[in-house]
C-alpha cells in the first residue's frame, strides 16, 4: 500500500495513509514524499473528504474508518483494482508469482530493465538497493510487479495477481501459505490458474521446471507458450523445456566454490552470459534465471541481463548486514516459512564455512502463528549452530516441543529484550546472527547492535 500511495503521488494526487505500527523503509519513503501518515484507523481521518478511498487488504469491518467509508457512502477501490485501471493498464506487465523469491526476482527484473536504459515502472514489496525505493510509476510501456496470491480485500477475496493481466509471468515455486486466507495448496494453486487464464497467447510464462504444483498448475490450463529454468551441474545436459519455450539453466563456473558467487547461464543449450556477485545461496542464482528469462521478453539480451546482475545489490530485509560489531555479523532476514528459512541458512552457510551461525526467528506471519508448519520448524533450522526464539505469551502453540529435535541449540524468550540480552551474552567475535522475521521484531537488530557496541566499549 505504500508502494501505491507513492504512484499515486507521482500521477499528481494528494494522498494520504493510515497504519499501525508503520517502521522503515516504509514510514522513510513516505516521509521523503510529503505522505501524510495517520496512525491508527480512526474514522476522522475521513473527514478530508477524500475523491476516492483505496483499500488495503489488511482492513475488516469493524475497523472504525472503514465503516465510517460505508456509512458516508464513500467511492472506494481495492489496491489491485487501482492499479490495473489507472497504472497498468495498456503497459507491459511483468508479474512474479510465487510462495517465495517474489520481492527479489521482482527486483532483479527491473534492475535488468533499468540497466538496459528501459526505464521501467515498478511495484515491489521491499527496497531494492539499486532504486532505495520500493514503487516508481516509470517511463516507458514496461511495469514490474510483485504478484502477491494474498487475498484483495475485505469485499475483494480473490488473490490479488488476478487484477494485474500479466503479459509476462514468473512462477516462482508454489507452497502452502496463508493458511488464514486458504484451506489447502489446492485453493492457491487455483487461483494461480485464474492469473494463468489471463496470459495471453503473445505473452510469455517463465516456469521453475522443479516445481511439481506449479506444473500442476499448468496442467489446469496453459494457453501461453511457457520457458522453464532450473540449476544443472556443470557439462550436464539442459533441461528439457515445455509448451514449445525455451529452457534457461544455469551452473556453477568451472571451478568455482559454493560461495564463489560466480555461474553461467545458458538459453536452451548455449552459453549467453556470466553472472558473479556477492549474493548468497541457490535459491538466489534460481531467482536471476528468472529474471534473465522474463528480461529477454522486453528485449533485454541474456548477457546484457547477466552484466546487470553481477552489479546488482540485493534487497533491504533479504540477508541485509545491519553491522558488525566486536566481529559478530548481524543480519535482517524476512524468511518466516520453513523452506525460506532453510534456504536462506544454507545460503549463509556456504559463506561462512564453520563459523558459527546463531539463528534468530519470531514466528510473526498468521500462517506460523496457526502452526501449520510447526512440524518444519525445527528441520529448517538444522544448519545453525544456536537458534533463539521468540515465543509470544499468545502464540497458542509450544515452539519448545516443535523443535525438541534441536537439543540444547535452542534458547526461548517471550520478551524482546530479554531475546536481545541473551543473544548478545552469547554471541562472540566471528559468528553470524541471523535475525529472521516478517515485521519490525520489536527492534530487535539495533537493541542487539547496541547492547554490543557497549560491550565491545567497555
Amino acid at each position: 500500500m505504500g508502494g501505491i500511495a507513492a504512484i499515486a503521488s507521482a500521477l499528481g494526487h494528494r494522498v494520504t495513509g493510515s497504519d499501525l505500527n508503520v517502521y522503515p523503509p516504509m514510514s522513510t519513503q513516505l516521509e521523503k514524499l510529503g505522505i501524510t501518515l495517520f496512525q491508527g484507523y480512526g474514522a476522522e481521518q475521513l473527514d478530508l473528504q477524500p475523491d476516492l478511498v483505496i483499500v488495503g487488504n489488511a482492513m475488516s469491518r469493524g475497523k472504525p474508518v472503514v465503516e465510517a467509508m460505508l456509512d458516508r457512502g464513500m467511492p472506494y477501490v481495492s489496491g489491485p483494482q487501482w492499479l490495473c485501471e489507472q497504472v497498468l493498464q495498456g503497459r507491459h506487465v511483468i508479474a512474479v508469482a510465487g510462495t517465495h523469491g517474489k520481492t527479489t526476482t521482482a527486483s532483479m527484473i527491473a534492475w535488468i530493465l533499468e540497466f538496459a536504459g528501459l526505464k521501467p515502472g515498478f511495484l515491489i514489496g521491499g527496497v531494492p538497493s539499486n532504486f532505495s525505493v520500493t514503487a516508481r510509476l516509470g517511463a516507458s510501456q514496461y511495469f514490474v510487479i510483485e504478484a502477491d496470491e494474498y487475498d484483495t480485500a475485505f469485499f475483494d477475496k480473490r488473490a490479488k495477481f488476478v487484477h494485474y493481466r500479466p503479459r509476462t509471468a514468473v512462477l516462482n515455486n508454489l507452497e502452502y501459505d496463508h493458511a488464514d486466507i486458504y484451506p489447502n495448496v489446492a485453493a492457491i494453486r487455483w487461483q494461480f490458474h485464474q492469473m494463468l487464464r489471463m496470459v495471453p497467447q503473445s505473452g510469455r510464462l517463465i516456469v521453475n521446471a522443479g516445481d511439481a504444483e506449479l506444473a500442476q498448475t499448468l496442467a489446469q490450463g496453459c494457453w501461453t507458450p511457457v520457458d522453464t529454468f532450473a540449476m544443472r551441474a556443470a557439462g550436464a545436459a539442459p533441461v528439457v523445456a515445455a509448451h514449445q519455450g525455451s529452457s534457461w539453466s544455469a551452473a556453477p563456473v568451472q571451478g568455482a566454490g559454493p560461495a564463489d558467487g560466480r555461474f553461467d547461464v545458458f538459453r536452451n543449450d548455449t552459453l549467453c552470459g556470466r553472472v558473479e556477485w556477492t549474493l548468497l545461496g541457490q535459491h538466489n542464482v534460481m531467482n536471476a534465471l528468472a529474471a534473465i528469462a522474463a528480461a529477454e521478453q522486453a528485449g533485454v539480451a541474456p548477457g546484457l541481463a547477466a552484466t546487470a546482475l553481477s552489479g546488482f545489490g540485493g534487497v533491504k530485509r533479504r540477508m541485509e548486514v545491519r553491522g558488525t560489531v566486536g566481529g559478530v555479523t548481524v543480519y535482517d532476514d524476512f524468511a518466516h516459512h520453513p523452506t525460506a528459512i532453510e534456504t536462506t541458512l544454507a545460503g549463509l552457510r556456504s559463506r561462512v564455512g564453520a563459523a558459527r551461525i546463531i539463528a534468530v526467528l519470531e514466528p510473526r506471519s498468521n500462517t506460523m502463528k496457526l502452526g501449520v508448519h510447526r512440524d518444519q520448524l525445527g528441520q529448517s533450522l538444522q544448519k545453525a549452530d544456536a537458534v533463539w526464539f521468540f515465543q509470544p505469551k499468545d502464540l497458542g502453540w509450544d515452539i519448545r516441543e516443535q523443535v525438541a529435535t534441536l537439543g540444547a541449540r535452542a534458547q526461548f524468550s517471550d520478551q524482546v529484550d530479554a531475546l536481545a540480552a541473551g543473544v548478545a551474552a552469547a554471541a562472540h567475535a566471528g559468528d553470524h546472527v541471523l535475525i529472521m522475521s516478517n515485521g519490525g521484531f520489536g527492534g530487535l537488530h539495533e537493541k542487539l547492535l547496541t547492547l554490543l557496541r557497549q560491550r565491545a566499549a567497555s
